[in-house]
């Protein structure tokens, strides 16, 4: 890589390059063993004489900043830490500022550790990923023209992973849609930022269920969108506190976040005459109903629609990994010419290599068994953290019913919001991690309780972190 030296408006060209040599040497960006160009080289680079390299480049020997050997070139030598005094000062924070929208948005926590009882919610076992497959289809596909042709691709996404995702969302979910209506996405919240860009203009009205998943309230309110919290009961969303003046209302009907109550079909009902009636879209966010574990499946949302007013999201982070960022927004007619110039003018299109290896994925039938696969695992997992908060937590939590997903949520009894905080920090120092369910308040109070992932814990560690859960718990 050419090191950037600028000469113009210099007098004294060899000192010139001496100083911004020494300068990056200093600071790091040249470090020890990092080999700097041929003399010849950088002269021709720069248009000056060899020489004034040559002379640039024997002052930074003598110091000892760098090395020369006939046949092995010119690295550095020097140790930044050794010169602590050489730093450079750090920039000044600059004139500009971000608009005052942005000071009301919270980045999610990050823990410096990830605990060994990670009971966190939104994550799959990455151990269950089949590696070797997704390898082999990887290769496979970066030997195809469409992905080593060199151009860029369809902004609506790679045509066989459409027509896959129209199979495969027909099939497990009875949604009917063409894949010429469906946009892939860096995963949901990318599809929302896509609705959000289509159908919404500052100052709109969004209706979110109230507790609620968080990401998409923050970029709704990035956009200068009201956003209004929604409460939601044991049927689902209030369907009669919805505002009229909503533009669109995004909800989680299979499996509600984080809560876990599915919508009963009578308040499903009553959303769509809603819709109808004031103009407005339906956001569903089918985020992991591939796994369910009794009860019988509900119809989507967009399956119920006879009017065109449903957007279905779906994502493949629970599926697959969330670091491959895939997802898909199937629209209606009237919206999906719009939705694939929003997704060209955000960021063109999605990776195409992962888009035609999942295609592959899903056609040759590896992404059907790798889904049974995994709900196996997590049926025993759910069943085991349902089996133990029924045994050993019934003074403390009574746990919301559920019956699919990858967590379940419990309702605190006695104890407080304050008292779930404190237990929750003591809890990590025992190596276990819960979400607070009253991290999840839109606009609504806060609500004292403890939501349990179990895709990132492996189901050997369930009884064991559960056990360090419910010792923090007898402190109350």
């Amino acid at each position: 890589m050419e090191f950037h030296i600028s000469l113009i408006g210099r007098k004294n060209l060899s000192v010139e390059i001496y100083r911004q040599l020494r300068r990056a040497i200093l600071d790091g960006v040249l470090g020890p063993g990092h080999l700097l160009p041929p003399s010849r080289e950088l002269a021709r680079h720069l248009s000056v004489s060899r020489t004034t390299v040559t002379v640039a480049y024997d002052r930074l020997a003598g110091e000892g900043y760098v090395t020369s050997r006939v046949g092995a070139g010119t690295t550095v030598s020097f140790r930044r830490q050794a010169a602590s005094g050489n730093h450079r000062k750090p920039k000044p924070p600059g004139a500009l500022r971000p608009k005052p929208s942005w000071d009301s948005i919270r980045l999610p926590g990050a823990f410096d550790r990830v605990p060994r009882f990670a009971f966190v919610t939104g994550m799959p076992d990455a151990s269950l990923f089949p590696h070797q497959t997704w390898r082999r289809l990887v290769a496979r596909e970066l030997r195809s023209p469409e992905v080593s042709g060199g151009a860029y691709g369809d902004a609506a996404g790679h045509p066989h992973l459409r027509k896959a995702i129209a199979r495969h969302i027909a099939i497990s979910r009875g949604v009917e849609t063409s894949p010429d209506d469906i946009t892939i996405t860096n995963g949901t919240q990318q599809a929302l930022d896509i609705m959000a860009r289509v159908m919404l203009a500052p100052g709109d009205t969004v209706a979110v269920e109230d507790p609620g998943y968080q990401p998409p309230t923050r970029l709704f309110r990035s956009l200068g969108v009201r956003v209004v919290g929604v409460p939601v009961d044991a049927e689902g969303l209030v369907v009669d506190a919805l505002p009229r003046t909503a533009r669109f209302v995004y909800v989680t009907p299979s499996h509600q976040y984080p809560l876990g109550v599915t919508m009963s079909m009578p308040r499903r009902q009553a959303l769509l005459n809603w819709a109808d009636r004031v103009n407005a879209a339906i956001i569903e966010d089918d985020y992991d109903s591939e796994f369910r574990f009794g009860g019988r499946p509900m119809e989507p949302l967009h399956t119920l629609d006879t009017t065109g007013r449903v957007v279905y999201v779906g994502s493949f982070s629970k599926t697959m990994l969330p670091s491959l960022r895939l997802g898909f927004v199937a629209t209606p007619p009237s919206l999906s010419i719009a939705a694939h110039k929003a997704k060209h003018v955000t960021d063109w299109h999605t990776n195409m290599l992962v888009q035609a290896a999942l295609a592959r994925f899903i056609d040759e039938g590896d992404f059907a068994r790798h889904v049974r696969k995994l709900g196996s695992v997590y049926r025993a997992r759910h069943e085991l953290i349902l089996t133990i908060l029924d045994r050993d937590f019934g003074d403390y939590l009574e746990g919301i019913p559920s019956t699919m997903g990858l967590h379940v949520t419990a309702r605190s009894r006695h104890a407080s919001v304050e008292d779930i905080t404190s237990i929750s920090r003591r809890a990590f120092e025992d190596e276990v991690a819960f979400h607070r369910l009253s991290h999840f308040a839109i606009e609504g109070p806060q609500q004292a309780g403890v939501v349990l992932g179990y895709g990132a814990v492996s189901t050997e560690d369930i009884e064991e972190g559960l056990r360090r859960l419910r010792a923090r718990f007898g402190g109350l």
